[in-house]
């Protein structure tokens, strides 16, 4: 993403894989794109999609969450497939 996108935004979600753990590691690389190129005063919030996929999970919950709290971030696990968190997502990173 180029940082003209960044210009603007008041909130970001950061949106890993909870299956995916290389999906995880890039947050740190999207974390520092979004503090080198966005406001800030940007609210930014860890997010761990396919919460419906415990069951594959490779991302523990408690590493996502010291790593939001690390980095300052607010942080929720979601999903998509069944909507749960979804709408306290952008409601969150919104108010």
């Amino acid at each position: 993403v180029t940082p003209r996108y960044y210009r603007g935004a008041v909130g970001a979600l950061l949106v890993y894989d909870i299956a995916k753990y290389l999906t995880y590691e890039n947050a740190e690389r999207w974390l520092k794109e979004l503090q080198d190129h966005a406001d800030a005063n940007i609210v930014i919030m860890l997010v761990g999609n396919k919460s419906d996929l415990r069951h594959l999970r490779a991302v523990p919950t408690d590493e996502a969450r010291s790593f939001a709290e690390k980095h300052g971030l607010s942080f929720l696990e979601t999903s998509a497939l069944d909507s749960t968190n979804v709408e306290t997502a952008f409601h969150n990173i919104l108010s």
